[in-house]
C-alpha cells in the first residue's frame, strides 16, 4: 500500500473501510478492542533519586568499583580514584540523559487531545481522546490539539501548526490533494495532520490513519523509552 499521503482521499477511505459519513458506534467498539486505546504507555514513574541509582546497577559499573576497592586495598590509591572518576562520570551522563528522556516523556503524554469531536453515526459526537480509532472522522478548528495521526479529506483554510514534530513554527497550511511518489519529510506532507500538532486557523476534517503508538508522536515516545533500556 502507498503511503497515506500518496492516497486520494476515496482511495484513503476504501482503505480504511470507512467514509466520510463516519464508523458506527458498534464498529468504533470493535476497533477500539482491534487496536487498543489511542494513548501513549505511561510506564513507571521514576524520581531523580531512582533515575541516579539505575546508573550504578550496571554490571560493568559493579566490576569498576570492585576493581576500585581492590585497587585501594593494594595501596594504588592512584588507579582507585581514577575508577571512580570514570564511575561517577558515567553515573553523571547516564543521570542527564535519562532524567530528560523521562521528562521529554512527560511532555509528549501532555501532547495528548483529552477529546476530540468525531462523526458517528452520522452525527457529530464528542469523544475522548483514548477512544478515536483508524477510520474515524475527525472534524477540526482553530484551537484543536490533533488527536491522531490523520489523512486530511476536507478544509476551509486549515493550518497547523507542527513545531512538536518538524521544529518549524510556521503554521502549516492544509490540502486535501494526494502528493507525489517519495517519501517525503513530515512537514511537507500537506494532506496529512498528526497527533499532537495544532490547528491555528480555519478548520477541517481527516479520516484518522494510526492511533496510539503508531502514530508519529508514538514512534517519537517509543526512541525515548527505548533509551531508558
Amino acid at each position: 500500500m502507498a503511503p497515506w499521503h500518496q492516497l486520494s482521499v476515496p482511495e484513503a477511505l476504501a482503505q480504511l473501510r470507512s467514509s466520510s459519513a463516519g464508523l458506527s458506534s458498534t464498529e468504533a467498539r470493535a476497533r477500539l478492542a482491534s487496536h487498543g486505546p489511542n494513548a501513549l504507555p505511561e510506564g513507571a514513574r521514576r524520581s531523580a533519586l531512582g533515575i541516579l541509582l539505575r546508573q550504578f546497577a550496571d554490571f560493568m559499573i559493579l566490576l569498576l568499583l570492585v576493581a576500585a576497592v581492590v585497587s585501594g586495598l593494594v595501596g594504588d590509591l592512584k588507579d582507585t580514584v581514577s575508577i571512580v572518576a570514570i564511575v561517577i562520570l558515567n553515573a553523571i551522563v547516564g543521570f542527564v540523559q535519562e532524567y530528560r528522556a523521562d521528562r521529554a516523556m512527560a511532555a509528549l503524554k501532555a501532547m495528548a487531545a483529552p477529546t476530540a469531536t468525531v462523526h458517528r453515526d452520522g452525527a457529530p459526537r464528542v469523544v475522548p481522546g483514548t477512544e478515536i480509532v483508524p477510520g474515524d472522522i475527525v472534524l477540526l478548528d482553530a484551537g484543536r490539539i490533533v488527536p491522531a495521526d490523520l489523512r486530511v479529506i476536507e478544509t476551509a483554510s486549515l493550518r497547523t501548526e507542527e513545531a512538536a514534530l518538524t521544529g518549524e513554527s510556521v503554521a502549516v497550511e492544509k490540502t486535501t490533494g494526494p502528493l507525489p511518489s517519495g517519501d517525503s519529510a513530515l512537514g511537507d506532507r500537506t494532506n496529512m495532520a498528526y497527533k499532537g500538532t495544532i490547528a491555528t486557523y480555519g478548520r477541517g476534517c481527516g479520516v484518522v490513519v494510526a492511533t496510539g503508538m503508531d502514530t508519529e508522536l508514538g514512534r517519537i515516545a517509543a526512541s525515548l523509552a527505548h533509551s531508558h533500556e
